[in-house]
């Protein structure tokens, strides 16, 4: 089955803003925000609270089992930390949202993360652990880096990627077929 809506992961350390930009073009454009935390959530996808970390332990099996039917269709904003457990053939476009150290740690710190939490996530974003993940799971020409330090950055990755789905959309005829 042909999708007629691509499927887009926002990945990225926490706090580079994947959720605000979600939630900026599922305003805008006909995509919905598929938030990965409130779907393993709802559906039961959590296997344990890890207590150094304070937070869910996510059974990735039975989310993937959870959401497969639905994403396999097209048109979500995959809203999640890591990209590299969905399969290539549901995924169309994967960012990578980046932000420099000083403005992440500052994120981070308003969210009153631990400092075990906050220090492996500003390992994680300075080593590049989640753009390495995205790189080696996915087709190079999927994958963009894109910047997410102020107000600016997140509305012009917004219209960049607005324009990648409407063109998305032109190629793969479904834009023919929403106005007919």
């Amino acid at each position: 089955m042909s999708r007629k809506k691509p499927n887009t992961i926002i990945t990225g350390t926490p706090g580079v803003g994947k959720t605000t930009l979600c939630e900026l073009l599922a305003s805008t454009i006909d995509l919905e925000h598929l938030a990965i935390n409130r779907v393993a959530k709802e559906r039961d996808c959590r296997d344990e609270w890890d207590e150094g970390m304070k937070s869910w332990i996510v059974n990735e099996d039975k989310l993937l089992d959870a959401i497969e039917d639905e994403v396999k269709q097209g048109g979500y904003l995959i809203d999640w930390h890591a990209c590299d457990l969905f399969p290539e053939s549901w995924i169309d476009l994967v960012i990578v949202l980046r932000s420099d150290s000083a403005t992440l740690y500052d994120r981070l710190k308003a969210r009153n993360y631990s400092e075990q939490k906050l220090q492996e996530n500003m390992d994680a974003e300075i080593m590049e652990v989640l753009l390495t993940e995205a790189r080696d799971a996915f087709a190079s020409e999927i994958v963009i880096e894109l910047q997410s330090n102020t107000s600016g950055d997140m509305e012009r990755n917004a219209e960049r990627i607005e324009a990648w789905v409407e063109h998305w959309k032109q190629q793969h005829g479904s834009a023919a077929a929403e106005d007919a």
